[in-house]
Order: structure tokens, then C-alpha cells, then sequence
């Protein structure tokens, strides 16, 4: 039988109709109805139902259907394992029958008018491994669905999993209650002068504003509490609280395509759902003053979430909050939300990737983070979005009040709060950061050559697209290192193929002709996933991280190599393995490699057929068998932060032991000449995408061990080219050999001065 032909492009990429499925309903239930629908007609299927997942009674229930009697919705329920559907989500996998009736895992509900359809698709919803649901679609004629319809059917049940996980939340938590006590605000000592740590370099003057410190009803004034607000006051906060998260969601995909999917769903979600809306309508209606009766249900929802055992469903109480905050804001006349960051230097305890991006839509000056190290990913994302960052301990600036003013030097990491206009007026004359672009500025788009002629390859490390726009500044030699991972940090579930696919290849279109190098997934140590809930590990840095965690979860490693390769179409791209510690982890992940591209050829996708695959060097144990390993591999790249504190034992994040972290130690000086030898000795391709390559004092060691090929963030290019500039490389060399000789830290760390 000749198979249909069905185009599924508009379905899968169009991430604006996606979006257009929360912005046009009315409720939760509108929303699951308006997915069946659209999947329904995309698919061609005269039935497509939405059954979600109660994990407390192991139980599946249909919740929206187009095609089954709609009578049937909310009353067809069936245990996991019960039925093709409750057999898709007890497996993790999608169930394609071509006579469903035949099937002995068939279970038949006379009340719901299926019996008639043979063709039969189940594919599960998942966000990681965690079950949240089934989608099924159904058609009369037998043998209907095709091996493209599965690989369409599993990246919108990918696409589509957060958003679903949170109307099932709201659904499970109307009507549900709690309270919660306030946190009193306590008194500090005042100090003038703070000094921290430097996450990303800047310089910030502007009022101060301390991110979810404060319990939401201290807005609530007393004088706001005896006004007179109405029903309609609180429907008109809420039309604004809409079209406010809508133009935030709009802003943040302008910005940051590969990031920002559907940041906002969430609380746009909670807008339109009536469990939440009505219990506050009736509550007004009932002679609560409106403020009151928002400020009640929001504690109800947050004191539910935050009692939840699941880490990322505890999270979702800050989404509760701002929403909340939001509504009173708006209907007390404060109209601080739409403005809330703007202008503002952020001080926080904690906070999240996509906290990040929400404070870049709303430009804000600075961020001063109370816990973290200069490393970690908040870090490097601030750098990518050019938000200046420091982290200092001081628990204190959690009390610090609006009217505060802190000036932020984020090159020496000093804060001062309520600093005299003489600080002021000298800082403002003496911003570091313009002095160093006035300084370096010949070497922006210049090429990196050494003093006695010796080109130097330069290129960009990219955290976000937006970089892209630098690296073409500068005239970098191509991408050195592309952090996959960022997608997935800032994400509330893990992206799909296709979504990745689209990230990758506008990256390889813009970077067209020039080299590019992607690091897959590097999660971990102090990258954590909040939507991924594994054991906690009492050491993570040397846990579950990086290659081990690609390797364990094949199917999200699959996922990622064929977007990779299927972006890289038409040209060459390299892929690279982080943390590899052994020769047989490299050839494991190799084979899958290969193994995507035997799929990809047989299903007749276009992809890259020859990719170059390659290693970052980081752990101490590949030294010994780095021959082996350059053998076998097309390339090194020397990942120099977790290289230095693994072959130390020293927690880069941990300021207790930062004075160890030392790059300057002979063992490392010396591994590091032993990785390159061993790349040259095989004529492999050698270069350093770590700390190191932008700090200048170590670039003439660099280049006298033989490194010609250096990655960077796109900020430190300039600085580099000038220091390249500087340095005679029959020198380099000649000093080099003789800091080899050295055996004390002492003796090394004074060449370095």
C-alpha cells in the first residue's frame, strides 16, 4: 500500500504558532483542546486525544479529544501498562499499530466510539524520563502511520512537554490550600565597601533591587489594603498582566532565538486558567478586597508547589509569585512589573539561567549573585548577554533597601553602596572596560601575529547566538568551541532534535565557510539541569556529568548528534566529547556517530557525512594513553579549567581553595606540553579553549609548547591579538624550555608576573 505523504515542516518549526496556542485561549482546558485539533488536521488523522499522567494513583485520563465522543473526557481511565496507551508510557516509547483492534494490548472503552479506528499512534510525553502523558492519534485506514509521522509525532510531544506539565500542575492544584507565615525583614550593619569576585567584567551605577526576597503581601500596604477595588479593577490587572508577559516573551525570542522557547508559558497559562481565576473572582464577589484575594490564592498555590518533593516543581512557586506580583502591581497603579529590573542592578541569593534572560529583556545594569563561583555557567551566560556580575558572599545586601544605590566595579569585583559623588564622578572617569576598548581597538578585526611574524588562529568560543554578531566583529577564525549545553540550562525540559536542529543550523549558516566546533553536552558540576531529577550526588563534579550522562541517556545524545549533523549539511563540522577519560568512552561515543549516520543516510535526511571527531582533554587520566587516543581521534582541544582542578583536586567554584587553583603549577605546565607533543607527533589538530588562552601572561608558554590555535570568549579577543603582538616567538620557546625545568609552584609563578 502506498504510504500517505504528509508535511510536517510548519508543525515542527513554527515556533510562532506554537506560541499561539496559549496566547488565543481562554482556559487550560481550550488549550489541550486546541493541540488535538491542530495535530489532528497537520497529521491527517480523524482522531487525535490527550490523556495526562497522575503519578499518585498510576493512572492515565483523557483530558481533550477531537474524534471520540466528548463525553468521554474526564471519565476514560486507565492504569500504566493498561491498554496501547498505558503501554507507551510505561515503556518511554512510541506504540504504531496498523490493526489496533488485533493487537493483545488492546483495551476497548464501547463508551468512546474508537473500535472503527484501525490505525493506531501513541507516542509519550515525557520531560526527561518523567511522565506527564500520551498523545494518540487514530485513523480508519489501516497501516496510516509512517516511520516520519513517529519521528513528527515524538519532537512535537518534545516541544510541547513543558507547556502540558504545566496546565496538568494547575489542574492538580485547584482548590488545594495552604498558608505560609511571612519572613520578618531584619536589621544589618551598614558597610560601605564589599568586596567579591568578578563573573563577568563591567561597570554599573544604579538603584539597587533584591530579586524574590521580599514575601509578596509586604507590597500590600496598609494604605492599599483600605482602598476600594473592585471586580473589574482585578479583571483589567489581569488583561495587563497578559499583554505585559506576552511583550517579555516576544522581546526575549527577538534577542535570543536559541534560548528563550517559551519562557513565559507558564504564567500565561495561569492567566487563563479558570481554577486559578475564579477562586479569586469569587472571593471578591463574596466582599474580600481584591488585593486580599489575589495575595490568598497565590500563597494557596505557592504553598502547594513548595511543599512538592520534586526540586523543579518547587520551582515553579517563583512562576506563582511573579504572576502574582504582577496582578497587584497592576491593579494598585504601581505598574512596577513591566519596568520592575529596568535601569536596576539585581541583588540575589540565587537564580536561574532564565532569570538571566528575563532581566536582559528588561535591561537591567548589573547583577550581584550571593552564592556560585566566576565559572560557573551564570557566569559565562552574563558574559554572552554583557550584563556585568559579581558574587560576594554577604548575605546582608538581601536587606539592602530600593532607594540604595550601588556602584558595581566588575574588574576588581569591588561593590559600594550609597558610594559619595567623589566615587562616583572618579569611577566614571576611569571606567576600565572603555579604556581597554580604546586601547586594543587596532587589534578588533586584525589578524593575531606574533612579533616575528608567526600567525596565531583565533577563535570564538559562542555560549548563545548573539554572540555570533562578535565573532564576525572580530574576524575570528571560526567557532573553537560552541557550548551545546546552553539550550538545555536555560530550558524547563529537554529541547527535541528539531529544535535543536534549528539552533545549529542558523549557527552553521552564519558561520558559513569557516570552522566550527561543537562541544556536545556538557552537564554537571555546577551546570545542573532543573528539570532533570536524578540522585543527588555528593561530589557532582565527579559524578554524573558531561560524557557519562550522554552515554547513560543515549536517546538524548542521539537526538543531539543527528541535529548536529543534519545542520551540518553540505559542509564540515566538528564534534567534540567532553570529559572523556578513556579511550573506550571515546570510541562508545564515536560509534553512535556513526550509528546516526547510517540512520540519517538510510531515512535519506542530509546531513554531514565526514564529521571530524575529537576530545576535549580535561581529565588526568588520558595522559597515559594520549597516543592512543590521538590515533584515533581527528582533534584536541584543551578545555584548561577542568583540566587544571582535576589534575589539582581543587573545586574551581569552591573560594575556600581558589589560592590552589594555580595554572602555573609545574605538573600542569608540564601535562600540557606532553598533550600537545603527542598532537603533533600524530599531526593532529591542537588548540585551548580554556581560561588560559585569554590570560596573556601565559600565552608566550602557550605558543612555546607549540600552540598555534587558540578559543576565546568573544570580549577577550582584542586583548589577546595585542599580547600576541607582543611576543617573539624564538623567545617564547627558549623560555619555555627553561620554566620546563622548574619543579616549585615559586619559581614557576614568578615567570608569570
Amino acid at each position: 500500500m502506498k504510504q500517505p505523504t504528509r508535511d510536517h515542516t510548519q508543525l515542527i518549526c513554527d515556533i510562532g504558532e506554537l506560541s499561539g496556542l496559549f496566547i488565543d485561549v481562554e482556559s487550560l482546558e481550550t488549550f489541550l483542546q486546541k493541540i488535538v485539533v491542530m495535530i489532528s488536521e497537520h497529521m491527517g488523522s480523524q482522531v487525535c486525544s490527550v490523556y495526562l499522567f497522575y503519578e499518585e494513583k498510576n493512572e492515565l485520563v483523557l483530558k481533550a479529544t477531537k474524534g471520540l465522543h466528548p463525553d468521554s473526557v474526564g471519565k476514560v481511565k486507565m492504569k500504566l501498562n493498561e491498554g496501547l496507551t498505558g503501554l507507551a508510557l510505561k515503556e518511554l516509547r512510541p506504540i504504531c499499530e496498523k490493526n489496533a483492534s488485533r493487537s493483545p494490548h488492546f483495551k476497548y472503552f464501547p463508551e468512546i466510539g474508537e473500535d472503527r479506528y484501525e490505525s493506531f499512534l501513541a507516542v509519550p510525553i515525557l520531560r526527561g524520563n518523567n511522565r506527564i502523558g500520551v498523545i494518540v492519534v487514530q485513523n480508519t485506514k489501516k497501516n496510516y502511520f509512517t516511520d516520519e509521522d513517529i519521528r513528527t509525532m515524538r519532537a512535537i510531544t518534545s516541544q510541547l512537554a513543558n507547556t502540558i506539565e504545566t496546565a496538568k500542575l494547575l489542574m492538580i492544584l485547584r482548590g488545594e490550600g495552604g498558608s505560609r507565615r511571612p519572613q520578618e525583614f531584619k536589621t544589618k550593619r551598614k558597610v560601605k565597601l564589599i568586596r567579591g569576585k568578578v563573573g563577568s567584567e563591567g561597570f554599573a551605577f544604579a538603584p539597587a533591587v533584591v530579586f524574590n526576597s521580599e514575601p509578596m503581601q509586604l507590597m500590600l500596604q496598609e494604605k492599599y489594603l483600605t482602598q476600594a477595588f473592585t471586580l473589574e479593577d482585578f479583571y483589567r490587572a489581569l488583561h495587563s498582566t497578559e499583554k505585559q508577559l506576552e511583550t517579555l516573551q516576544n522581546q526575549v525570542e527577538e534577542r535570543l532565538l536559541d534560548v528563550a522557547s517559551l519562557i513565559f508559558t507558564a504564567q500565561i497559562l495561569m492567566l487563563k486558567d479558570k481554577g486559578f481565576i475564579d477562586p479569586i473572582a469569587q472571593l471578591i464577589k463574596n466582599g474580600m478586597n481584591p488585593p486580599e484575594a489575589v495575595l490568598s490564592v497565590v500563597k494557596n498555590y505557592m504553598e502547594r508547589f513548595q511543599q512538592m518533593s520534586n526540586a523543579y516543581l518547587r520551582e515553579k512557586s517563583h512562576d506563582v509569585e511573579d504572576i502574582g506580583r504582577r496582578i497587584l502591581e497592576n491593579m494598585i497603579g504601581l505598574n512596577k512589573s513591566a519596568e520592575q529590573y529596568s535601569g536596576k542592578i539585581i541583588v540575589a541569593k540565587e537564580i536561574f539561567p532564565t532569570d538571566l534572560l528575563k532581566f536582559s529583556s528588561q535591561n537591567v545594569r548589573g547583577v550581584i549573585l550571593l552564592s556560585g563561583g566566576v565559572t560557573s555557567h551564570l557566569s559565562i551566560l552574563s558574559r554572552s548577554l554583557q550584563i556585568p556580575l559579581i558574587i560576594a558572599d554577604e548575605q546582608q545586601l538581601l536587606f539592602i533597601s530600593d532607594q540604595s544605590k550601588i556602584l558595581m566595579d566588575a574588574q576588581l569585583g569591588n561593590i559600594y553602596l550609597d558610594p559619595s559623588d567623589d566615587v562616583v564622578e572618579r569611577f566614571k572617569h576611569h571606567d576600565e572596560a572603555k579604556a581597554q576598548a580604546a586601547q586594543f581597538k587596532e587589534f578588533i578585526s586584525s589578524q593575531a601575529q606574533t612579533k616575528d611574524g608567526v600567525k596565531i588562529k583565533i577563535f570564538s568560543n559562542i555560549n548563545l547566538l548573539s554572540d555570533l554578531k562578535f565573532a564576525h566583529e572580530f574576524k575570528t577564525e571560526g567557532v573553537g568551541l560552541y557550548r551545546t549545553e546552553f539550550p538545555f540550562i536555560v530550558r524547563s525540559d529537554f529541547p527535541s532534535e528539531e529544535e535543536q536542529f534549528v539552533i545549529y543550523q542558523r549557527l552553521v549558516n552564519e558561520m558559513r565557510g569557516k570552522e566550527i566546533t561543537f562541544r556536545t553536552l556538557d552537564i554537571g558540576g555546577d551546570k545542573i539541569l532543573s528539570y532533570y531529577n536524578d540522585e543527588k550526588e555528593a561530589n557532582p563534579f565527579l559524578g554524573m556529568r558531561s560524557i557519562r550522562f550522554s552515554l547513560k541517556h543515549k536517546d538524548i545524545f542521539i537526538q543531539q548528534i543527528r541535529a548536529i549533523l543534519r545542520a551540518g549539511a553540505g559542509t564540515t563540522v566538528r564534534i567534540m566529547f567532553p570529559m572523556i577519560s578513556s579511550l573506550d568512552e571515546f570510541l562508545e561515543a564515536r560509534k553512535i556517530v556513526f550509528q546516526c549516520c547510517g540512520s540519517l543516510r538510510k531515512e535519506k535526511v542530509p546531513f554531514c557525512e565526514r564529521p571530524e571527531i575529537g576530545l576535549m582533554i580535561e581529565i588526568p587520566s588520558i595522559l597515559e594513553i594520549i597516543d592512543e587516543l590521538a590515533e584515533e581521534a581527528d582533534f584536541f582541544s584543551i578545555g584548561t579549567n577542568d583540566f587544571i582542578q582535576y589534575m589539582l583536586a581543587v573545586d574551581r567554584t569552591n573560594e575556600k581553595v581558589a589560592e590552589l587553583y594555580l595554572p602555573h603549577h609545574p605538573a600542569i605546565l608540564r601535562s600540557l606540553k606532553r598533550v600537545v607533543d603527542a598532537a603533533l607527533k600524530h599531526k593532529k589538530d591542537i588548540s585551548i579553549c580554556g581560561d588560559m588562552a585569554h590570560h596573556v601572561q601565559y600565552l608566550p608558554y602557550l605558543l612555546g609548547i607549540g600552540v598555534r590555535k587558540l578559543s576565546a570568549d568573544f570580549k577577550y579577543i582584542p586583548k589577546m591579538r595585542a599580547a600576541i603582538a607582543q611576543i617573539d616567538l624564538a623567545d617564547a620557546v627558549k623560555k619555555t624550555q627553561d620554566l620546563l625545568t622548574k619543579s616549585k609552584i615559586i619559581d614557576t609563578a614568578r615567570q608569570f608576573k
